[in-house]
């Protein structure tokens, strides 16, 4: 469908396309989607204007030209049937100034892979504030270790696939479904073009208020996008988020509830939950109904919720609860989810996205849960457009029970952050001192990687959590934890 920002496409026949050009291909979502499009047989080539590893890696791996920086002639040497714009590009961009200028068919990111892909899969749509990634890896696993041969674009490296997608021969396809905005054009979430059919909704949280004006607008987008999931669609919402659930029931699909709590009223539970070192272990309860148990290589009480949407998800596919145990017990994981990087002189170092403060309390006691016996030092960056905000600044004072010692890197002003609305890192630190953890702060990296590294004690937990590089905070920090252990890098 044109309209006047140039021959903006919302559909086309996917015959007529051969050669597809990416604009802002260096990005996670964007480059794993060239692999993918590679992958499915298109000649593929790509623009950015920064490409660094291991994106750049990746794509050179995958035989993907890129050019850089933007500029009009790439497309010349392209000649692309399709031009696929990125969610980062603006208007003025040259290349998408270009696009216009010369009428090329362009699409949206999610408007492609709806279109190139879901449009003749089973579309399996993972979506909610927190849990996406974890979930929609597992779900694909699952349908993977059961023979169904899907595929799958998510937003992290899966473990089991070194890997964030993959191109199958089978009817389902799973999706990670991310409400952020799709183009320049287009300020629609991005999963409003995922054609769910089956759905699962992890949860219902105000995030991305560079996006959202507050919870009320947050969840609008979510409201619209559990109408999509046809009538003998299957919609799976969990229950510790009641406005979850009531949004879920808007909608014309069939809704089963799961939640982490045993005895819950929801369909979906757990019975006799334990968690050690090798992760969790519990019995599934099924409407009543106990089918047995499951062992998940992973802790916390949201990766329990999180296989729980999966097993509900997964029956609602045909799926037997044996193929569904032995898909839950192979799964590996995704880097940057609870990720042990390294162990140096007994001083563990985890890596975790985490950055809304659910998620940050959640892992802390997922930490806890598999290390109960060792000292926990969380290291926090708020990076994200929400993080950097007071929005949550009563909410993170409440997000560290569990930890030891806090370490939290103060933001660096942001264009998108309006003065006077930035989280104020110094009071989150004394509000935590008041809960007896240790709370201390820093304005730069190497501060807090010296302090780390100089105090940190053999049996200490080092708990990394920023849904970005933070810095190289790690490799930092494993550089200087080795040259204190005498061993080199």
């Amino acid at each position: 469908m044109a309209d006047d920002n140039g021959n903006v496409l919302d559909s086309l026949d996917p015959k007529s396309v051969r050669r597809i050009h990416l604009v802002g291909v260096a990005g996670t979502g964007m480059g794993s989607f060239a692999g993918m499009l590679k992958a499915a047989g298109y000649d593929v080539t790509g623009s950015d204007e920064n490409v660094y590893p291991p994106m750049s890696d990746m794509l050179r791996t995958w035989g993907i030209p890129v050019s850089t920086p933007y500029a009009p002639a790439n497309l010349d040497s392209a000649k692309p049937d399709l031009v696929i714009i990125g969610n980062v590009i603006r208007r003025v961009n040259p290349e998408a100034t270009a696009v216009r200028e010369r009428g090329l068919k362009q699409m949206s990111f999610p408007a492609a892979l709806g279109t190139l892909f879901l449009d003749r899969s089973h579309s399996v749509v993972v979506a909610g504030t927190h849990g996406k990634t974890t979930t929609s890896s597992l779900m694909a696993h699952v349908l993977v270790a059961a023979g169904r041969d899907p595929s799958f674009l998510v937003g992290g490296v899966t473990q089991n696939y070194a890997g964030n997608y993959r191109v199958g021969k089978g009817p389902h396809f799973v999706v990670e479904g991310d409400e952020y905005d799709t183009a320049y054009w287009d300020k629609g979430s991005k999963f409003l073009h995922y054609r769910p059919r089956t759905a699962i909704v992890t949860s219902v949280e105000f995030d991305h208020a560079d996006i959202f004006r507050d919870l009320p607008h947050y969840e609008a987008t979510f409201e619209k996008f559990v109408r999509l999931v046809p009538k003998d669609g299957q919609l799976v919402v969990c229950a510790a988020y009641p406005n979850a659930v009531r949004i879920a029931r808007e909608g014309t699909a069939p809704v089963s509830t799961y939640v982490a709590k045993e005895g819950a009223d929801a369909d979906y539970t757990p019975r006799n939950l334990s968690f050690g070192p090798e992760g969790a272990r519990f019995n599934v309860v099924e409407k009543g109904q106990d089918l047995g148990t499951v062992t998940l290589p992973m802790s916390g009480a949201h990766n329990v919720e999180n296989a729980l949407a999966v097993i509900a998800a997964a029956r609602g596919l045909g799926l037997t609860f044996a193929e569904i145990q032995q898909g839950l017990s192979t799964f590996q994981g995704v880097k940057r989810r609870q990720e042990v990087r390294a162990e140096v002189d007994g001083m563990l170092v985890v890596d975790d996205f985490a950055h809304h403060p659910t998620a940050v309390r959640e892992t802390i006691a997922a930490i806890r849960h598999r290390y109960p016996d060792r000292r926990l030092w969380a290291i926090f960056e708020p990076r994200s457009n929400t993080s950097r905000r007071n929005i949550h600044q009563e909410d993170y004072a409440h997000a560290f029970p569990g930890a030891t010692r806090a370490s939290l890197k103060v933001p660096e002003r942001h264009d998108k952050v309006p003065e006077g609305e930035e989280l104020n890192v110094p009071k989150l630190i004394e509000a935590l001192k008041g809960q007896g953890i240790a709370a201390d702060g820093a304005t730069d990296v190497q501060t807090l990687v010296d302090r780390v590294a100089s105090e940190a004690k053999s049996g200490d937990v080092l708990l990394v959590m920023s849904n970005g590089s933070f810095g190289g905070f790690i490799d930092k920090l494993l550089t200087a934890l080795k040259a204190r252990a005498g061993k080199g890098t």
